[in-house]
């Protein structure tokens, strides 16, 4: 199977192609900087294609011939304290990016069976215990509005006869980069233990840590990526998280466990991570409690249901070419 492939670099992408290489398949990955991606170890030998999926260009005629497409391309959501400029390039680089790779596909002689779209659990919103499933609707904050137009142009794609899945992924669990790239150095370093992150608003109130963390690991995203690929029962919305939500108290309990230090039952309130981060710093003090329905209900065996086996595997020695 060949497969075009936006955001082949990043975090998901880059450990993707290689699933994708290890059971045979030929990808084809678009890059804004084809030649240093060929010089990439885990790139060499491999077709990438230059250039920049917000923008329509000679890089869309690549996906003629290609039996699906994964779009994961998107400006890093925490790569930089919010403005409106990086507030801008967050929202367009996805929704742009969703609707010229529609159009990419319309333009294909030979078009794809199947789109999967790259979404976020950011899409539902920021909730207190509710259960949410694929079928719970749209948020209103802007990380929400963000994933919903990104999912409407994307759509798109349904008319011309293809499948579209889209996976709204959780916090992805993998060691030294994504959320634990960030909690782990504080917490190996914090004095006095490691302690829960956020109250929900309480600006000066210790925080306790009772929201929601929908987690998954590495693994489990690929496999859920793969589900989307090949299963064609595998239609619309997947979320991309782990069975069994935690709350950021008992992932920071069993974050401070894996890294051996002491954890104290409450963390600097709201209002120091509001002046550290700014308006992202509610996207990590509130959560949302999202299920994997769809994923379950096709059949998918969670490799890491747990969290605390989750991390054990994260941060356990070993050797993997998934890291390159």
């Amino acid at each position: 199977m060949q497969v075009f492939i936006t955001g082949g670099t990043g975090l998901i992408g880059r450990r993707l192609v290689r699933r994708l290489l290890d059971r045979g398949d030929t990808p084809v990955i678009l890059s804004r900087n084809s030649d240093e991606t060929r010089r990439r170890p885990s790139f060499r030998g491999l077709k990438v294609v230059q250039g920049d999926p917000s923008k329509d260009g000679p890089w869309q005629a690549a996906v003629d011939g290609c039996d699906a497409v994964f779009n994961l391309a998107g400006q890093n959501v925490f790569s930089g304290r919010w403005n409106a400029e990086v507030k801008r390039e967050i929202r367009d680089s996805r929704v742009y990016g969703a609707e010229h790779v529609v159009n990419a596909i319309e333009q294909a002689r030979n078009r794809p069976k199947v789109l999967v779209q790259g979404s976020a659990i950011g899409y539902y919103g920021a909730h207190n215990d509710e259960e949410l499933n694929e079928s719970s609707p749209s948020g209103s904050d802007f990380l929400a509005v963000v994933c919903r137009e990104l999912e409407d142009a994307a759509r798109q794609v349904e008319p011309l006869g293809v499948r579209l899945a889209t996976v709204r992924t959780g916090v992805v669990l993998v060691q030294g980069e994504g959320a634990l790239a960030v909690m782990a150095p504080i917490f190996q370093w914090l004095p006095g233990g490691a302690a829960p992150v956020g109250n929900g608003g309480h600006l000066f109130k210790p925080a306790g840590g009772l929201q929601w963390m929908s987690w998954i690991h590495i693994d489990d995203i690929l496999g859920l990526f793969l589900l989307a690929l090949d299963n064609p029962q595998a239609i619309g919305p997947l979320n991309g998280t782990a069975p069994n939500p935690v709350r950021n108290v008992d992932f920071s309990r069993n974050l401070a466990r894996v890294l051996h230090r002491p954890f104290l039952p409450f963390g600097p309130p709201d209002s120091v991570l509001e002046l550290a981060l700014g308006e992202m710093a509610k996207f990590v003090t509130k959560g949302q409690r999202v299920l994997p329905r769809k994923a379950l209900e096709l059949g998918y065996q969670f490799l890491y249901p747990e969290l605390a086996e989750a991390l054990a595997a994260v941060f356990a020695p070993r050797m993997s070419h998934e890291s390159d």
